[in-house]
């Protein structure tokens, strides 16, 4: 027996699944400084009023590391990195490549990409975001 997908949800809350899916932080008004979880103040310049701020879809890796060990469970080798994209840094694990330093290097450039977690028994489909090699 199949499960009809019903819906999709992201895992995280800046994830927006539209087309095409993209990350959202909160853009301080005062200094410009982004966030992505919710803040009462700017950690900068301590400003109370955000606005939301789509991000590009493309960046560059400036730091990863190859994950060796890991929880039980979690597949290991993996690469976790952060990326920059535009400015605003995000922490987001390197997928659809060999996770070596032959094919993941310091300043690749990156795209965003979704993929499935999983469904519940009701067929609703969770959804993570990684970046994967811009080709």
């Amino acid at each position: 027996m199949t499960t009809e997908t019903v819906a999709r949800i992201p895992l995280v809350d800046y994830l927006v699944l539209e087309d095409p899916p993209h990350l959202v932080a909160h853009e301080c008004t005062s200094c410009g400084a982004r966030f992505f979880d919710r803040r009462n103040a700017c950690a900068s310049c301590f400003g109370t009023e955000f606005r939301s701020a789509e991000l590009p879809t493309e960046g560059e890796l400036v730091s990863f590391t190859i994950v060796s060990f890991a929880a039980p469970g979690v597949p290991v080798p993996f690469v976790a990195g952060v990326i920059d994209l535009d400015g605003t840094t995000v922490r987001g694990n390197i997928v659809n490549t060999e996770p070596d330093t032959e094919h993941v290097t310091l300043g690749m450039k990156v795209r965003l990409t979704t993929f499935s977690i999983g469904s519940d028994d009701n067929g609703v489909e969770a959804v993570a975001f990684g970046f994967e090699p811009a080709s």
